[in-house]
C-alpha cells in the first residue's frame, strides 16, 4: 500500500470520472470503456509510482532526511528488483488493457497509451529523467489532466470537442499543483540530490505563485464552461471547494518543509472533489 502510494491514485480516477460525464451529456456511454479506462488509467499511475520509488532511491533523492511518507526502496520495506519487477507487471497490465481500448478507440489510443507508458518511465528513469530536469510539472499537467480527460472522452465518443478540452483545465491545474506542493517541500534535498525541480530551479517564492495560480485559476474554467455554453449553470458546482482552495493557497504560503505534507494530502482531496463536482456539473 505504501508502494503504491493509494492517497495519490484519485488523480487516475478524476480525468475519467469528468471524460466520461462530459461523455454523457450528448453520446451513449459504453460501461465496459469506462471501467477498462478507469483500471488502465490507474495502473499507469502505480507503474509511475513504483518507479519513482525506485529510481529516486538509486538516484540519491530519497535518503533518510526525507520529509514526506516512507518510501518503500529506501525505508528498506521492498528490495529495489521487487519493485522494479513490480513495476514491469504494473506496465504490462495496462497495456494488456489498452489492446482493448484500441480496439475501442484505434490508432490515436496506441500512441497515448505507448506515450503515457513510456513518459511514467521516464518521469524518474532512463537517462534524462524528466522530473529531474524541471519537466515533471508539464508531464503531470498533459497527461494526468488534459490527455487523461481529453482521450476518455474520446474513448467513448470517437471525438474530441471544445467542453472536453477546456474541461481539462482545471483537472489538470490541480493535479499539478499536487506535485507542486509536493517539490516545493522537498526543495532542499531535491537540491542537494541534484534534482532540478521548477521548484529548485526558481526557488520556494516562485513555487508557491505557481502553486496558486493553478488553484485559484481552476475555479476560472467553470464559469468559462457555462459562458461557453459546454454545460449548465451547474458549472459552478465546483465553487463549493473554493472555502479549501483559498485555505490551502493561505496554508502553502504560511509553512516550510515536514507542515506541507497536510497541504500535499488535502490538496489531492481538493482534485478529488473539484473532479468529482465538474463530473456530475456535465451529467445535471
Amino acid at each position: 500500500m505504501l508502494a503504491i502510494r493509494v492517497p495519490t491514485l484519485s488523480a487516475a480516477v478524476v480525468p475519467v470520472l469528468v471524460g466520461t460525464a462530459i461523455a454523457m451529456r450528448n453520446y451513449r456511454v459504453s460501461p465496459a470503456v469506462f471501467v477498462v479506462t478507469l483500471c488502465a488509467a490507474l495502473l499507469i499511475q502505480i507503474g509511475t509510482n513504483l518507479t519513482n520509488d525506485l529510481f529516486d532511491f538509486q538516484k540519491g533523492a530519497d535518503t533518510g532526511e526525507r520529509l514526506g511518507p516512507v518510501r518503500v526502496v529506501q525505508s528498506g520495506l521492498i528490495s529495489p528488483r521487487q519493485v522494479a519487477w513490480a513495476s514491469a507487471i504494473t506496465f504490462a497490465a495496462a497495456i494488456g488493457l489498452g489492446f482493448y481500448l484500441v480496439m475501442v478507440g484505434g490508432w490515436p489510443i496506441v500512441a497515448i497509451g505507448l506515450a503515457a507508458v513510456a513518459s511514467g518511465i521516464a518521469y524518474t528513469g532512463g537517462p534524462w529523467p524528466l522530473g529531474y530536469h524541471g519537466l515533471g510539472d508539464l508531464f503531470v499537467f498533459i497527461f494526468f489532466g488534459v490527455v487523461a480527460v481529453v482521450g476518455t472522452f474520446y474513448l467513448q465518443a470517437g471525438m474530441v470537442n471544445n467542453a472536453a478540452i477546456m474541461a481539462s483545465m482545471p483537472v489538470a491545474m490541480l493535479v499539478t499543483a499536487i506535485l507542486v506542493v509536493n517539490n516545493l517541500r522537498d526543495v532542499n534535498t531535491d537540491r542537494r540530490a541534484g534534482k532540478r525541480t521548477l521548484a529548485v530551479r526558481f526557488g520556494s517564492a516562485a513555487t508557491r505563485w505557481q502553486y496558486s495560480v493553478l488553484v485559484l485559476g481552476a475555479y476560472l474554467i467553470a464559469p468559462a464552461l457555462w459562458l461557453a455554453g459546454a454545460t449548465s449553470l451547474w458549472a459552478m458546482l465546483p465553487w463549493l471547494t473554493l472555502p479549501l482552495g483559498l485555505r490551502l493557497v493561505r496554508y502553502v504560503w504560511q509553512n516550510d518543509g515536514a507542515p506541507l505534507n497536510l497541504a500535499l494530502r488535502q490538496t489531492a482531496a481538493l482534485h478529488l472533489f473539484f473532479g468529482v463536482l465538474l463530473a456530475a456539473s456535465f451529467v445535471l
